[in-house]
């Protein structure tokens, strides 16, 4: 199985501590609140959730996995990272379960199998890579037997992600699915600015299209990690309806240097 790399670091190693923080994350002022439980009639079909460590956006986070979790449980969550060591040439998908603090989660074998069929099985590609990893233990808290399908993009571009949205489509057909991509916004740059930037891009996401807000992104310079999977998770989502749960930045969070912080927006995708 594929081992964790940021356990201790963005995320506590002890499963009591782990579980405590993801709760204080729900409850944090800036969080959702603890969520209910879904009646099983599910409308998300994507979701967006941030990936820094979750003192700064965890609490963020926890507002796409609050809807998740009253919406109703999927059979598996296709969760896309973007790839932040240079590693990933293409695309590349794990078919080894997660070993994360609350222990393994597993991958959804029959998909991962037909995704196979359309982009590389590369397990060694994800082994330092913390945009899929940092995911997985708050889907754990929300779900006693989780399925993912873990992918990672190096290749942003809008046809490697218009391929991606297809493959993900065929490889998944007959099963209830999120498609949940995972990404921080703008980085590094004053609030104001990360704010009116990010405000650009997620009118875009709003109005579900998936290429202007690759073409925002790129136009204006918008330093956000994951443009990629956001575009996949779009175009895995037609007919749904976006829907803006939060955005915050580490200022926020942590009250740290307002001109130099970096944006987290959490977001999901409805059908109906």
């Amino acid at each position: 199985m594929r081992l964790p790399s940021v356990s201790g670091r963005f995320y506590p190693s002890d499963p009591d501590s782990l579980r405590d923080v993801i709760e204080s994350c729900f409850l944090h002022r800036l969080g959702p609140g603890i969520p209910g439980h879904g009646t099983g009639s599910r409308s998300i079909r994507g979701a967006v959730a941030p990936h820094a460590g979750y003192m700064a956006s965890g609490m963020n986070a926890a507002h796409t996995y609050a809807a998740i979790m009253e919406d109703g449980l999927p059979e598996a969550y296709v969760i896309i990272g973007p790839d932040h060591h240079g590693i990933v040439p293409t695309v590349s998908m794990c078919s080894e379960g997660y070993m994360t603090s609350f222990g393994e989660c597993r991958v959804h074998e029959d998909i991962c199998r037909r995704l196979s069929r359309s982009i590389p099985d590369r397990p060694d590609h994800h082994m330092y890579e913390h945009s899929v990893e940092v995911q997985v233990p708050f889907i754990q808290s929300i779900d006693p037997d989780p399925r993912i399908v873990p992918i990672i993009m190096g290749d942003q571009s809008f046809g490697s992600a218009k391929m991606l949205a297809e493959a993900i489509s065929d490889s998944c057909e007959g099963y209830d699915v999120i498609v949940l991509a995972s990404t921080d916004m703008s980085h590094y740059i004053p609030k104001s600015e990360a704010t009116r930037l990010d405000g650009m891009v997620l009118d875009r996401v709003r109005s579900m299209d998936a290429e202007g807000m690759m073409g925002c992104v790129r136009g204006n310079r918008v330093s956000m990690c994951g443009p990629g999977p956001v575009s996949v998770a779009m175009m895995c989502s037609k007919g749904c309806s976006a829907e803006i749960l939060a955005y915050t930045d580490s200022f926020d969070s942590l009250c740290t240097d307002e001109d130099s912080v970096v944006g987290y927006a959490s977001a999901v995708f409805r059908k109906g």
